[in-house]
């Protein structure tokens, strides 16, 4: 396995990552219940996945 494919595969999974965060996001923000909050930060979630997914992308093509 090459740094380009392991690169590859940091990237689709930060991707998935962010994407999952997102939809937690999604429903915490449409919960019935307002009193529980809940104590994840998933937008730090969501957007840490996506730099990495962004950087590991872009480190790939280079390589």
């Amino acid at each position: 396995m090459t740094a380009q494919h392991l690169l590859w595969t940091v990237s689709g999974s930060a991707f998935a990552v962010a994407a999952t965060a997102g939809l937690a996001e999604h429903r915490r923000q449409r919960r019935r219940n307002l009193d529980s909050v809940g104590w994840m930060p998933w937008n730090l979630i969501q957007v840490m996945g996506g730099l990495v997914a962004v950087l590991a992308f872009a480190y790939s093509l280079r390589l």
